[in-house]
């Protein structure tokens, strides 16, 4: 497969420059990859006005995906960004009445049937009243959102409606598509937003729920940027083979691409001309990409193209790991192919304590809290990384199970929106002194990046036990 953008800057570098444009650095620096950052000069493209060898390495790439994909410099929560504001565009577009042209290479625009059925008059007297005219997008969405997503909702305005469920961690969501159709005729949502697999490698079955949605002329949205390589396994998983009109995945989280690296993906359902989706991701993206990562996005296409040649070596060797260590008594979860997710109090430790055994055998997990460690496999690991953590986790001898972190279910009281609250000035005080006051910031870091309590919701007895148990010792509450 032909890499473009990489090869421009082979034969940029052949020319012997002169360097009289950005960077400062001129190409040489201390990191010796200064010499392939490079701007927007003739023949290097432009990301969000593509026509040249960026435009060429995005078709590689829509192909390798089966959908129309694009590139960003700036991760998944770039690509967060631009689609709930590529889904505000549609419903705007559906309220003029205008029908949007089918995806093609040249924007030609082609009649495009409804992306799913409208709800029966019965269905809409049941439901919280909306008005249809809004341009204002209601998004139904599971409470493991990261916290791009919150703050993205705050800068659009949009009307966030929560489907709960049951989850004993507020790291998971177990949505199931008669609780989405419930939810979908109590909330009159445009949009539906899920997390993908989600940070504990826990994956949403996605088909039946795309059918609810579609059926219910409700977008579905997923944020999947622990799950770039779905679609290239034996058996495709990807949200977009499973239905999705619009999804993110974080390139850099599982394939062999810079930080940064991203990928944002839409159906041809929607028949979102290329300059609309180009415009929404620049309306949130640097005017100065990475030329670095564009090329690691690049030449991460030939490494797709090969990756299913690839599963059949790689897939047993992570597969024998969770089966014997399983059978050495250590209670794994998720169901992502690549990931593995201990809950290690079961056989005796805190996740705290895991982590700092596996630091002391040169083993650094993806993330760790009193519950869980969660550990990151991919096909650049070598046999070495398996062996080190079979004989690091062998070492350490079973004790008494610890009780899991239980929290009390609570759905908060909704005090006032997103906006207002991320918006609003905020003081801080100590999280033991916040009950009854109001959430201004989600207050947490990333990883994992995903809110114990929304802002707007007053901070409540549950609120105040869930701070504890997860060492949250500060909270930025409305004055």
């Amino acid at each position: 497969m032909d890499v473009p953008i990489f090869n421009y800057v082979n034969q940029y570098l052949a020319s012997d420059p002169t360097r009289l444009h950005m960077p400062g650095h001129k190409g040489c620096g201390p990191l010796d990859c200064e010499d392939r950052d490079l701007t927007e000069i003739p023949g290097a493209d432009s990301l969000y006005e593509a026509d040249g060898v960026i435009a060429a390495s995005e078709r590689n790439a829509s192909g390798l995906f089966a959908c129309p994909t694009f590139y960003s410099t700036e991760g998944s929560s770039h690509c967060i960004r631009a689609m709930l504001f590529l889904a505000m565009q549609h419903k705007a577009v559906s309220i003029r009445g205008r029908r949007p042209g089918a995806y093609t290479e040249a924007d030609e625009a082609s009649p495009q049937k409804p992306c799913g059925i409208v709800p029966s008059h019965s269905e809409r007297s049941e439901a919280k009243p909306k008005d249809p005219d809004s341009p204002s997008l209601r998004v139904l969405a599971a409470r493991n959102v990261h916290r791009t997503f919150l703050s993205a909702a705050a800068l659009l305005d949009l009307d966030v409606r929560w489907l709960w469920d049951e989850s004993p961690t507020y790291l998971s969501a177990d949505p199931t598509p008669a609780s989405v159709e419930r939810a979908i005729l109590s909330e009159r949502p445009d949009a539906l937003y899920l997390t993908s697999p989600d940070y504990l490698g826990h994956l949403v079955d996605l088909g039946p729920i795309a059918d609810v949605c579609h059926r219910h002329g409700v977008l579905l949205l997923v944020d999947n940027a622990h799950g770039a390589y779905l679609h290239f396994l034996p058996e495709p998983m990807h949200p977009m083979d499973l239905g999705a009109d619009l999804c993110c995945d974080s390139a850099h989280k599982t394939c062999p691409v810079l930080t940064g690296g991203a990928w944002l993906h839409v159906s041809q359902r929607l028949g979102l001309p290329t300059a609309e989706i180009r415009d929404a991701l620049a309306l949130f993206g640097s005017t100065s990409p990475s030329y670095l990562i564009l090329q690691s996005l690049d030449l991460c296409n030939p490494w797709l193209e090969a990756l299913p040649g690839t599963m059949p070596d790689f897939l047993p060797l992570i597969e024998a790991l969770k089966t014997e260590l399983r059978a050495e008594g250590w209670t794994l979860c998720g169901d992502e192919p690549w990931k593995l997710t201990l809950r290690p109090r079961l056989r005796g430790r805190s996740g705290v304590e895991l982590a700092e055994i596996l630091s002391e055998h040169r083993i650094w997990c993806e993330f760790f809290d009193s519950d869980f460690v969660v550990l990151m496999f991919t096909p650049s690991n070598l046999y070495r990384d398996f062996d080190r953590l079979r004989e690091a986790l062998a070492s350490i001898p079973p004790c008494p199970a610890l009780p899991e972190t239980a929290l009390p279910a609570a759905r908060p009281e909704q005090v006032c929106s997103l906006r207002e609250a991320m918006l609003s000035p905020c003081v801080r005080v100590p999280a033991v002194q916040s009950l009854g006051r109001v959430l201004a910031r989600p207050g947490v870091s990333c990883p994992p990046a995903v809110p114990i309590r929304m802002p707007g919701e007053r901070i409540d007895e549950a609120a105040i036990a869930a701070f504890d148990a997860y060492e949250i010792q500060v909270c930025d509450v409305l004055p």
